[in-house]
């Protein structure tokens, strides 16, 4: 197995698909939780020296955290709707309650600053559509900078791929501070629609690349339903949603620069391929959701 590609089942803490710490990681800023409640049940989660959004992949909470309640609507999939999420800050007791069964996402970030909890509603997220042809996708702004700016080292957004599709193409890195790019770790969650296209199914798969231009990293996988990727380093994509399967993926980015920013820089063997871009249609099943629901 890859050393840097988790299988679903393979972080997973009692009942919960994913617990990933930095030190489980082998890194220092950035991790994931991934959480599953019972209809009825309270989870108290204690937030340490990491903030955290709160993200629903499945169903909605209440998050009561610093005397504050936010009441998350959620969604039914990843692959129905835009969610609304709450941001919590790093040393809080955040409370998560629900009235039917959900799946929570929290991805966090060691941080410094402590701010205050804030909600962040759906109609409030960007939704872009990215790329043309078949390397179109769905991006989805929740928690990037020049979107959301209430935090101290936390980055992340959300991916659809339509089932044939590629995207994080072409592939780029952030491993180093120069003029083109900033350090950044960088966690994929991986989310595969079933043949409905909107269930999560252990049926289909994807392939994700990871690299670097000396060798000393080179990962061609298959990736499942709730497997998750490190990518400490080097050039990451493309990720291919097979045929028949689409593709949904969480970025979690954290690194040590004083400002949060998620800037890359292409290989630049393949960069050209953005100007290919020019002229040719995005593929019309983009966007596929939004605040309101299913788009296409």
């Amino acid at each position: 197995m890859s050393s840097l590609h988790r299988p679903a089942g393979t972080l997973a803490d009692g009942g919960d698909p994913v617990l990933l710490t930095p030190e489980r990681a082998g890194w220092t800023y950035t991790g994931l939780r991934v959480l599953r409640l019972a209809a009825g049940q309270q989870r108290i989660v204690h937030t340490g020296e990491h903030e955290a959004f709160v993200l629903p992949l499945a169903g909605g909470c209440a998050v009561r955290v610093d005397g504050q309640v936010f009441e998350l609507a959620g969604r039914d999939s990843v692959f129905t709707r835009v969610t609304d999420f709450a941001y919590v800050p790093r040393d809080a007791e955040v409370a998560l309650t629900t009235a039917a069964d959900a799946e929570i996402a929290l991805p966090m970030a060691r941080c410094a600053r402590r701010l205050e909890p804030r909600y962040g509603p759906a109609e409030q997220v960007p939704v872009e559509v990215r790329g043309a042809g078949r390397a179109t996708r769905q991006v989805t702004n929740f928690g990037v900078p020049g979107v959301w700016e209430h935090a101290d080292k936390l980055n992340a957004c959300e991916l659809i791929t339509p089932d044939g599709n590629w995207s994080s193409y072409p592939p780029h890195k952030h491993d180093r501070a120069t003029e083109c790019e900033v350090v950044n770790e960088e966690i994929y969650y991986f989310r595969i629609a079933g043949p409905d296209g909107i269930t999560p199914s252990p049926t289909g798969f994807g392939l994700h690349r990871t690299y670097t231009a000396d060798g000393s990293l080179d990962e061609n996988v298959a990736v499942r339903d709730g497997d998750v990727f490190l990518i400490p380093r080097g050039y990451h994509g493309p990720c291919v949603a097979a045929p028949g399967y689409p593709m949904y993926y969480l970025n979690v980015l954290a690194g040590p620069a004083p400002q949060r920013s998620m800037a890359f820089c292409d290989d630049p063997a393949h960069g050209w391929v953005r100007g290919s871009w020019d002229g040719l249609a995005a593929d019309p099943r983009c966007p596929v959701t939004g605040h309101a629901g299913r788009v296409r």
